[in-house]
C-alpha cells in the first residue's frame, strides 16, 4: 500500500467531496495488501507530525491541528516503469480487492476522529488542491 500525502490549504474531488485545511491523500493499493495494513497506514497518516507548531517546526499531526482528509484511490501509484515506455501496473490490487481496503483506510482514518472526505472509487475525476508549504510525502506500508 502506497500513499502520496500533500498538506493543503483546500482541496476537492469532483465527482468526490471537499475539505479545507489538512491533507489530500493518494492511496494506491497493491496486489497482497491487507486490513491491517491499511489501518497502519491510516494511523500512520493521521499522527504523521507535518503542520507547523507556533515556533514553525513540524511539530503537530492532522489530529493535533483539527486538520481533514480528502482520500482519492490511484492505482497508478503502484506503477512498474522500469522496463520501456509504458507503464505496468500488474503490482496493483484487482478493484475488487482494493475497494475494500480502500474503504477501510478511510473508515479508519474517520475512527480516529479525522473528518474525511473521498474521490469515488474507480472513477475518473478532477481533484483540485492549494499545496500548502508544499508538504508532499510517500508512504509505504
Amino acid at each position: 500500500m502506497r500513499a502520496v500525502v500533500q498538506r493543503v490549504a483546500r482541496a476537492n474531488s469532483t465527482p468526490g467531496g471537499a475539505i479545507g485545511p489538512g491533507l489530500v491523500i493518494l492511496l494506491g493499493v497493491a496486489g497482497g495488501d491487507d486490513a491491517g495494513q491499511a489501518v497502519r497506514l491510516a494511523e500512520k497518516v493521521a499522527k504523521l507530525r507535518i503542520f507547523e507548531d507556533e515556533a514553525g517546526r513540524f511539530d503537530r499531526s492532522l489530529l493535533d491541528a483539527g486538520g481533514e482528509a480528502l482520500v482519492v484511490s490511484q492505482f497508478t501509484l503502484l506503477a512498474e516503469t522500469g522496463r520501456g515506455n509504458r507503464p505496468s501496473f500488474s503490482n496493483a490490487a484487482r478493484p475488487e480487492d482494493a475497494e475494500p481496503l480502500y474503504e477501510r483506510f478511510t473508515a479508519a482514518l474517520r475512527e480516529l476522529g479525522v473528518r474525511t472526505e473521498t474521490g469515488v472509487f474507480g472513477a475518473r475525476m478532477a481533484v483540485e488542491l492549494v499545496n500548502d508549504g508544499p508538504v508532499t510525502l510517500i508512504l509505504q506500508a
